[in-house]
């Protein structure tokens, strides 16, 4: 199988601070489009060959408008460059109308160091090969996506069974399909790939408002640890926070995104994503 990743996320330089990248139709989420991430990815992906330092640290995105196949502009801006860190601002543009916004600082992973103090592990997840696959037997339509990324859960949730089983939160394992070592680019997109944890509340999918995802280290090869929870739902706004582990134990990435709740389906029976028993 190709590298999907690389290549769905590639951009070439038109001018300084201007890049041409294609939005494919390979990363298509619940909602049939592309996920907001990746588009973040491709703005990431053009930042990178803005800024002097090669590693995404922290990066955080405002999802103005959803992203859509075909072409699109990322324009860059740095505007801040350390010894240590450089800071840099990217637009996602397609049809004249900006996408997304981004701003990210980078550095150089390798050279980062310093105190190292946890408080906190991985998920208790079984190995994956023990784990079953959630989605087996699903068909979802459009959700390309599927098709890119697989995942590991110890029990399948019960929003897949057509029985919101109350917690929104959930431990799985993931990783894409096509046998990619995860990298510090698969951690800026994967942290949307899961579907909306208030599922698990009955409630529909939701939107990204904002999201905020920072790197911790490079990730081992194999399937990756996360865990995706939910604590506040007010006013039809929703957090959700996930921590990606990898196959060694560490502790790779963290992400908070800012979610907009849309209207559930009228009756259970419209639920199109449910499991077959």
């Amino acid at each position: 199988m190709g590298d999907f990743l690389d290549s769905d996320t590639e951009v070439t330089r038109r001018a300084d601070g201007v890049f041409d990248a294609q939005i494919s139709d390979r990363w298509n989420g619940m909602h049939g489009a592309p996920l907001g991430s990746y588009g973040l990815a491709v703005g990431v992906r053009a930042l990178a060959e803005t800024v002097p330092h090669p590693d995404p640290l922290s990066v955080s995105a405002y999802f103005l408008r959803p992203v859509e196949v075909g072409s699109a502009e990322a324009r860059t801006e740095v505007a801040h460059t350390g010894r240590r860190m450089a800071t840099g601002q990217v637009s996602l543009v397609q049809g004249g109308e900006e996408k997304l916004r981004a701003i990210a600082t980078f550095a150089d992973l390798d050279r980062v160091d310093g105190v190292t103090s946890l408080f906190g592990g991985p998920p208790r997840l079984p190995p994956s090969d023990e784990c079953v696959d959630p989605l087996d037997g699903v068909a979802l339509p459009g959700m390309s996506l599927l098709d890119r990324v697989e995942y590991r859960t110890a029990e399948v949730p019960g929003w897949l069974r057509g029985e919101p089983g109350g917690t929104p939160a959930c431990d799985l394992w993931m990783r894409l399909r096509d046998g990619r070592r995860p990298d510090l680019l698969a951690l800026v997109l994967l942290w949307d790939a899961m579907a909306p944890m208030v599922l698990e509340i009955g409630q529909a999918p939701s939107t990204t408002l904002e999201a905020t995802v920072h790197i911790r280290r490079r990730p081992a090869p194999g399937w990756l640890a996360c865990r995706v929870a939910t604590r506040y739902v007010t006013g039809g706004l929703c957090e959700e926070d996930m921590d990606i582990w990898d196959s060694a134990g560490h502790l790779v990435a963290q992400s908070r995104q800012l979610t907009l709740l849309r209207r559930p389906a009228s009756s259970p029976s419209q639920t199109w994503w449910v499991r077959p028993k």
